[in-house]
């Protein structure tokens, strides 16, 4: 088949699958697969196990071969199912809904041209985009140098356990990519680290704390109770009295960590009012000194952690959660971090920052990484990109972390334009009103389809 007559056939097979391909989204969307408690046959609880059997049965509804991995991973593959394989990665398993949504965050709707719900870009309708892909060139019958796996994680948002376990008790694909990202393509990542701040003695006065969801999203609501004779509230914080103690509620605007600038930590605000109104002294105020001093700026100048390295954006770091637990205070800490640093770096700026109010602990620290746009799988990727899509944009780096960190060989390759004016009611991955383009997945499936079919040339 020709490049143009191929180009005709994809554009007329997305077009007479478009309302199926959202139907299936709306399927997947509708499971909540938030991690939980592990239950027998499903490892990280029974929302992610039920989301990656939805996903695997409309694999099959499609004509799909399936495979699950033992409810950690499973995958859908085309031309056999030998060692030697390219694939896609995206995952079934989401961040918890959060506060801000106007409607069911796990009932699919639409407005305007986009589709609204959890999971809608990150990434339950990359998956299933993903999922249509493979039909299509399984229908072609194009012959494949390769086979081609979809792979379906279920544990991506909160420790990616999932393809550590299927890396070690299944073979590598020879190159897959991750469409769990941006367009036009991602060849590298910063580093991710993750750490912990506790108070050195018990709260008093504040006699609860609680803000966030998620390590890696700024959160838009945090809220305190704590003992104090009069306050009142602010712009960004309510005051309610409850006998001799306040109610405190804080409201911020909320992103990813990788992405912190427009937000408005709701922690931050709520540490800041404490301060401003003396509710906390002693060794309580260092604390709260030493953890609001992590949201006043995110490029970590304030804590003496900032760094470049060129074809990366700078260091950022945010605080997604706040809680007490057995008396002491606790903040966790994102950190999306340059090759010019290191989390052991990291790790000893902010000891040193903290010295005397505060112990800081690592929780996790994977290194960042990066592969040449002059790879061949690259270039292959990116020239299907610019086929359908005419734009010469370059491949670029990112603070996010997906899938691609991971494997021996990936990329992140779509499916957002994170440069792109959006529509006010248009909420972000990780916050409230998470929403997806339908024109924008529609041109994706056709990217994967063709970006696959140059990638059964590269010689690996």
């Amino acid at each position: 088949m020709n490049r143009e007559k191929l180009l005709l056939e994809i554009d007329r097979f997305v077009e007479d699958r478009r309302d199926d391909l959202f139907r299936d989204i709306a399927r997947l969307v509708s499971v909540n697969s938030i991690e939980e408690a592990p239950e027998e046959e499903a490892p990280f609880g029974p929302g992610p196990k039920k989301a990656l059997d939805e996903a695997l049965a409309i694999c099959r509804e499609l004509g799909l071969k399936t495979r699950n991995c033992e409810n950690r991973i499973g995958y859908a593959v085309i031309g056999g199912d030998d060692d030697k394989y390219l694939s896609t990665i995206t995952h079934v398993d989401v961040v918890p809904a959060g506060n801000g949504w106007k409607a069911d965050p796990f009932t699919m709707r639409e407005r305007e041209g986009y589709i609204l719900g959890r999971g809608v870009i990150d990434d339950k309708g990359p998956s299933v985009v993903c999922m249509y892909a493979l039909k299509f060139i399984q229908d072609s019958g194009i012959d494949l140098r390769y086979p081609i796996r979809a792979l379906f994680g279920a544990n991506e948002e909160t420790g990616m356990q999932d393809v550590k376990y299927y890396l070690t008790h299944y073979p590598a694909p020879l190159f897959c990519f991750s469409p769990d990202a941006d367009f036009p393509l991602i060849c590298g990542e910063k580093g991710i680290w993750h750490g912990k701040m506790t108070s050195l003695t018990k709260a008093e006065a504040i006699l609860s704390i609680s803000g966030g969801v998620a390590v890696n999203a700024v959160p838009d609501l945090c809220e305190a109770t704590v003992r104090a004779d009069s306050l009142s509230g602010t712009d960004t914080v309510q005051a309610v009295q409850d006998g001799d103690c306040w109610h405190l509620t804080a409201h911020g605007i909320a992103g990813h960590a990788s992405m912190p600038k427009g937000t408005r930590n709701a922690i931050g605000l709520m540490l800041d009012y404490l301060l401003e109104n003396h509710v906390v002294s002693g060794q309580e105020r260092s604390f709260t000194e030493a953890a609001a001093l992590v949201h006043k700026t995110y490029d970590g100048s304030a804590l003496g952690i900032d760094a470049k390295s060129e074809g990366f954006t700078p260091l950022t770091i945010i605080s997604g959660m706040i809680g007490i637990r057995d008396g002491y205070l606790w903040q966790s800490l994102d950190s999306r971090y340059v090759p010019s640093t290191s989390g052991e770096k990291i790790l000893a700026g902010l000891a040193s920052c903290f010295e005397g109010a505060a112990a800081v602990s690592c929780l996790r620290d994977t290194p960042p990484f990066y592969k040449s746009p002059e790879c061949p799988e690259i270039r292959a990727c990116m020239d299907a990109f610019r086929a359908v899509t005419g734009s010469d944009a370059e491949p670029f780096t990112i603070g996010g972390g997906t899938y691609s960190r991971d494997f021996p060989n990936a990329v992140g390759f779509g499916p957002e334009y994170s440069g792109r004016a959006r529509p006010a009611f248009v909420g972000s991955m990780h916050g409230a009103e998470e929403a997806a383009s339908k024109a924008e997945l529609l041109e994706a499936l056709k990217i994967y389809i063709l970006a696959l079919l140059n990638l059964e040339e590269v010689e690996f």
